[in-house]
């Protein structure tokens, strides 16, 4: 399999497991179930908020509505996420 997920996880060949191997490819599948979950979530909430009785298609006020509260979702994540990231940094730097 491509992409390093193939069924020998994180073996180099040699029968021997590479732990740093290991640890990259446990954070990249980490970070793509946190992808899933922001998505699903950015998802839910912005059906709840934009879509009035579910249809064939969207009207033009309700792709608006959706376009505004994805763009919307994603700047407060985003804000969020640099200040847990800032605040992380300056908690190592205090250690």
């Amino acid at each position: 399999m491509e992409g390093g997920f193939g069924s020998d996880f994180g073996n180099s060949g040699g029968g021997k497991l590479d732990p740093g191997l290991i640890m990259e490819q446990v954070k990249v599948q980490i970070a793509v179930a946190n992808a899933q979950e922001l998505l699903q979530r950015m998802t839910d909430k912005c059906f709840r908020k934009c879509i009035g009785k579910p249809g064939g298609s969207l009207d033009n006020s309700e792709q608006k509505c959706i376009a505004m509260c994805m763009d919307r979702y994603m700047d407060a994540w985003n804000t969020v996420s640099r200040a847990y990231n800032s605040r992380l940094q300056r908690e190592r730097a205090n250690m």
